[in-house]
């Protein structure tokens, strides 16, 4: 053939595109190269962020209405009997009755919008960086990370999610507390917007997050217990023969979350109630900062009262931890399901 002739063949042969083979690292690792590749891809192919915060906000938002009635009974046991005053309540049962027979079915639900917007806030923000953080520290290979990354993935994504969540969580402490006091003393917040402006026009923005510091401690010592104990308590569950990752499952390492964390944050939780509900006296408000109120609990109303109102608040927070996580666990299994394993 010409000269011509043979570059035109080396030049089509140069062009003609190569079958890719495998990357040279994975040549390397061989089969085991290929399985971390694998499972790294089927992580990115996993929920968009947004659907993770989305769906973190859903779960709460759909267990608040279930415990919301125990949450109301929560906050007025803790300030049952402050400042060495007579208990307002006897037990839970007669805190029940008593606020069934004075403000009726709707009282119990005092507070609902408050405590659907904290969730919006406060939930959406702590689990969706959890699920985000979590992800992230998990190996190439599919191993989770420890116990002591788990918490603190947990303290900072409840510190983060608190204060958001500080202005709804006033409101919500506030609204809840109103039935107990003199109709003369009363706020009178219609819902947890008007409570908002009003507490804005009345005493300042910052007010929004009075309790700021405390609602912070609060939620890193629940998230620490909370998420960290769930995820151990699941994993637990799986490595047993009993137990396959179904709600059965996910009830069993709620229960004990739940319990963990009632146990660990109710001195920090009381604390938090009592700052945000307080009022302002001669320019003087009635506590200093959270240490003030624990002194105080402690040497007016006896060591044990840091743990006062332990049944609602378990009550509360066993199921709402049961039912958030069901909400999560199942949202996270349809969208899967139906959009993307399409």
């Amino acid at each position: 053939p010409s000269l011509s002739a043979q570059r035109v063949h080396v030049d089509a042969t140069r062009a003609r595109p190569r079958r890719p083979g495998p990357a040279p690292a994975l040549r390397l690792l061989g089969e085991g190269g290929r399985k971390m590749a694998a499972a790294a891809e089927k992580r990115s192919r996993g929920s968009p962020k947004a659907i993770k915060f989305l769906f973190g906000g859903l779960a709460g938002m759909g267990a608040t209405f279930f415990v919301q009635p125990l949450d109301l009974v929560k906050n007025r046991m803790q300030l049952s009997g402050q400042g060495g005053r007579a208990k307002e309540y006897k037990t839970s049962f007669h805190a029940v009755t008593t606020i069934l027979k004075a403000e009726g079915i709707g009282g119990i639900y005092t507070g609902l919008s408050a405590g659907l917007l904290r969730q919006a806030t406060y939930t959406t923000t702590r689990l969706g960086i959890y699920t985000i953080l979590f992800e992230k520290l998990t190996k190439a290979d599919g191993t989770p990370p420890n116990f002591f990354m788990k918490a603190g993935i947990g303290m900072t994504a409840g510190a983060i999610g608190a204060f958001v969540g500080t202005p709804a969580e006033v409101s919500l402490i506030r609204m809840t507390a109103d039935g107990r006091l003199p109709e003369a003393q009363r706020r009178g917040y219609t819902n947890v917007f008007n409570a908002l402006v009003r507490m804005t026009r009345e005493e300042g923005l910052l007010t929004l997050w009075r309790g700021c510091v405390p609602t912070m401690a609060r939620a890193v010592v629940v998230n620490a217990a909370q998420l960290s104990s769930y995820s151990q308590s699941k994993q637990f569950l799986l490595s047993l023969s009993y137990f396959n990752d179904n709600i059965l499952c996910h009830f069993c390492a709620s229960m004990i979350s739940g319990l963990v964390t009632t146990a660990a944050s109710m001195p920090v939780d009381i604390a938090k109630t009592r700052i945000q509900n307080m009022r302002t006296i001669d320019g003087k408000p009635e506590y200093r900062n959270g240490l003030d109120v624990l002194l105080r609990v402690t040497r007016q109303e006896g060591f044990f009262s840091l743990w006062k109102g332990f049944t609602p608040y378990y009550a509360r927070l066993g199921p709402h931890t049961v039912l958030t996580f069901i909400f999560l666990e199942q949202m996270n299994k349809y969208y899967k399901l139906y959009f993307l394993d399409q």
